[in-house]
């Protein structure tokens, strides 16, 4: 979607919709037309309303008006499938065969369930004499038929993104008939969409069990899979497919980004590579080259990669943005041109606008343009939060349970609990804290494996919370108090079984996911002799760095300024809860000092983990090895003083920053005050 879907709008306006195709359905259109009329003055973007209004006025004759309705509407909502429809009932009524079937086509391609477009398609190549095309929209309309209307109706709904009017349709209708695997299916679909994995998985593992060679379900299936960081397990779903159908594009595209997620980079760029040479247009895939040949230290042919994906797609603000991310590229005047032109456009979806600003953020500051920086990275931000759910009073009440719960008493009760084994290494902070930096110090190590920010501890944390966890009043931690000591050995087991795939026979390995600061009592229980690194820096310097940062995924507290804030003096809050509860558990280093001293931290932190120094610890950057975070190009190089202070050239525009993290700009590096409950 190029805007946010309809389930935002608000009650108001969505009553006035109803209202609207109340009208409609009485035949009212005239009186349609105005309703909506007003409406699009009060929300002048709203896509439903322009879509009623369009579809009035073709009802009326006013054919020109609808058209005039449907492009004003495509600007912001290209994909919305029933504009395209809507577009085609228009050019039927105007005898123009051609663009009536590339309308309905549009359509029917973006939502394959609208039975009036595909019976108009029918019928228009029957008419034009086309009887291949007439066959296959003939064998569409008959599937359609045959699938129950509810499902047709909700998996319309899902195509356009409208989650809850799906949902609303497709639950009552299975608790209501039982089993029906399609709708089983589009279930598991939305919950997908809404990353509710583990009902998704649940869903799509009985819907096999019912129909175990529905092959749409299964790639669904390893898609789940996939998106809960399985990816051994996706892997061999997708493979099964394969197996069966080896050209399959969507099946060859997962198989490659399982690769990815496996660490395995050079099977995954040959796989890519395979596929470009069939689909050169292809943008998405120019782009996941392009990452994996960046995650192997190969930048030259990165960039190409990138750069080819400009070409395929210009308005492609992830290419930009990637381009940017590499910290090394520096844009020309040409592309800041074309980037500016694009981010303009009022064509140019939200995702690509706010790529499109971090990339030009990025851009004018390598250019000491501190200004227009700004300008670009607070728009960015701005556009980024508009479609974020984060609520960073989720994090304050964690943590508050956290310190409730997780007391000095609660661990002394339960000590000699959990896997004993001492093979992980978690490295814990804010992003940009300098964590990649430590991982790729400890990496160069001889009996240690970097691995990357493995999502097991968050996804045990997932299961922990249960299912349809209330937000306000969390299951966890409140949990672990009921828990037995076998639970916590249990989960140790799982947790180092789980990671052993990314692992080589080093004794040692490297967690590095950052946000695992909030779990640690939970880690101390499961794996008792796992050490806890604390990766700090300076508060300003983080959260401006964070602020300038467009993270593929999750971080959704780092696009505004009080987001920002409020998440590290809870950072900071939490961390003295476990100094104070778990004294001697956590080393805590300072990025500051390590680019001061590199040789006295190196020598700290391998002691901490009982590892003999090695020099190789201090020549970092020469070690070869995949790097998957927004440091991946720095850490390849020796370490330099010039990003320390990198934020002072903003400082005009950050105070805001500098109020709200107030005693934070000192506490960072002293003992915190009493936590205020």
């Amino acid at each position: 979607m190029n805007a946010p879907a309809v389930d935002s709008v608000p009650a108001s306006v969505e009553q006035e919709i109803q209202r609207i195709r109340q009208l409609q359905n009485d035949g009212q259109h005239a009186q349609a037309v105005q309703a909506a009329h007003a409406l699009a003055i009060v929300a002048p973007d709203n896509r439903d309303a322009l879509y009623l209004m369009a579809r009035s006025q073709r009802y009326l004759g006013s054919i020109d008006d609808a058209l005039k309705t449907l492009a004003h509407l495509e600007q912001g909502h290209s994909n919305f499938s029933r504009l395209h429809e809507e577009r085609g009932h228009c050019y039927v009524v105007m005898r123009d065969a051609p663009r009536a079937i590339d309308a309905l086509l549009r359509a029917v391609n973006i939502n394959p369930a609208l039975p009036s477009s595909w019976n108009l398609l029918e019928g228009l190549y029957r008419m034009t004499g086309d009887s291949a095309n007439t066959a296959t929209a003939a064998s569409h309309v008959a599937t359609l038929k045959h699938l129950a209307p509810e499902v047709v109706s909700a998996t319309s709904f899902f195509a356009d993104s409208e989650l809850d009017r799906a949902e609303n349709v497709i639950r009552p209708y299975l608790l209501r008939v039982g089993n029906d695997v399609e709708g089983m299916r589009l279930l598991a679909r939305i919950g997908l969409a809404r990353d509710v994995l583990d009902d998704a998985e649940i869903l799509l593992e009985a819907v096999l069990k019912i129909a175990p060679n529905y092959h749409p379900a299964r790639f669904d299936y390893a898609s789940v899979l996939f998106e809960r960081h399985q990816y051994q397990r996706a892997c061999e779903e997708v493979e099964k497919l394969l197996a069966i159908d080896p050209r399959h594009l969507d099946y060859r595209v997962l198989h490659a980004s399982t690769k990815v997620g496996l660490g395995e980079h050079d099977l995954a760029i040959a796989l890519y590579q395979e596929l470009l040479r069939e689909a050169p247009q292809a943008a998405d895939l120019h782009l996941s080259l392009a990452h994996s040949l960046k995650t192997q230290g190969r930048q030259a042919d990165a960039i190409d990669a990138y750069r080819a994906a400009i070409v395929a797609r210009p308005n492609f603000g992830d290419a930009y943005w990637s381009l940017a991310n590499l910290k090394t590229y520096r844009f020309t005047d040409d592309e800041i041109a074309r980037m500016r032109t694009e981010e303009a456009s009022p064509g140019t979806p939200l995702v690509d606008r706010y790529h499109l600003c971090f990339a030009l953020g990025k851009a004018f500051e390598d250019r000491s343009d501190y200004a227009q920086s700004w300008r670009y990275y607070e728009q960015g931000n701005a556009l980024k939060r508009s479609e974020s759910r984060y609520r960073p009073e989720i994090m304050e009440t964690n943590t508050r349970k956290q310190v409730d719960v997780c007391t000095r008493e609660f661990f002394v009760n339960r000590s000699n609990v959990g896997d004993p084994r001492p093979d992980p290494i978690f490295i814990v902070g804010l992003p940009r804290a300098g964590s990649t930096l430590l991982e790729q110090i400890l990496a160069s190590h001889s009996l240690v494996q970097g691995t990357q920010e493995l999502a097991d501890i968050p996804r045990i944390v997932v299961d922990l919370q249960g299912r349809d966890p209330d937000l306000d009043e969390p299951r966890y931690p409140g949990v672990l108090a009921e828990m037995k000591p076998e639970d916590f050995r249990q989960l140790g087991e799982k947790y180092l079984r789980d990671t052993r795939i990314y692992r080589t026979a080093k004794p040692y390995f490297i967690d590095k996911m950052p946000n695992n600061f909030r779990h640690l009592g939970l880690i101390h229980l499961m794996l008792p002799n796992a050490k806890v690194i604390d990766a700090r820096r300076e508060p300003m310097a983080c959260c401006f760095s964070n602020l300038k940062q467009l993270f593929a995924t999750g971080q959704e507290f780092t696009y505004s300024i009080e987001d920002i804030a409020r998440y590290y003096r809870t950072y900071l809050d939490v961390m003295q809860h476990w100094d104070e509860v778990l004294p001697g558990r956590v080393l805590r280093v300072y990025h500051e000092d390590v680019v001061d001293d590199l040789e006295g931290n190196v020598r700290r932190i391998l002691d901490f983990c009982g590892l003999p120094f090695e020099p190789a610890c201090l020549a970092f950057h020469k070690t070869e090895r995949s790097v998957r975070t927004a440091s991946s190009e720095q850490v390849r190089r020796p370490i330099f003083r010039d990003g320390l202070d990198q934020w002072t050239k903003f400082e005009p525009y950050l105070g805001p920053l500098r109020n709200m993290l107030g005693d934070a700009l000192t506490r960072y590096r002293t003992d915190a005050p009493s936590l205020q409950t």
